[in-house]
């Protein structure tokens, strides 16, 4: 999204608006500010959503094999955050509902729901995410409903 966006804003700040024309000499100078201000627009949206995207998601710790989650992290505040050893998890829910976003849940084996793991901390398409995760851990089991 960064990289069409400034595409669009490169085009809209270098294309002279007289200049904008075909080889039937018809002329469309309206395009080029249209491109402009388009490009910014997608240009900010994507840097938003770059700057977004540490403060939330999940990963495999390399050195222990531990997931590692976490939420509204930032400069000054490590936000929430869980571990857990995929050996100590025993389910993973996920329940699509038609009329929002998608809960999803995890459970150690002592049956509670591991803090802030949710939606938000997966990537997308959160399915795929679920069904990969527990191709490598068998002893998970996957519970998809709705």
């Amino acid at each position: 999204m960064l990289l069409v966006g400034l595409g669009f804003l490169a085009a809209g700040l270098t294309v002279a608006p007289q200049e904008n024309c075909n080889s039937a000499g018809d002329c469309a100078p309206w395009l080029v500010p249209v491109a402009k201000w388009m490009g910014l627009f997608v240009t900010l949206m994507g840097a938003g959503q770059l700057a977004a995207n540490p403060r939330r998601g999940c990963r495999i710790d390399p050195e222990t094999g531990d997931l590692i989650w976490w939420k509204n992290r930032s400069a000054r505040h490590a936000g929430q955050e869980g571990r857990i050893a995929p050996a100590q998890i025993s389910r993973l829910t996920l329940l699509h509902d038609s009329d929002g976003p998608d809960a999803i849940s995890l459970y150690d084996q002592q049956g509670q729901r591991q803090f802030w793991f949710d939606a938000e901390v997966l990537p997308w398409p959160q399915d795929r995410w679920a069904k990969a995760f527990v191709t490598r851990h068998p002893h998970i089991r996957l519970e998809i409903s709705g």
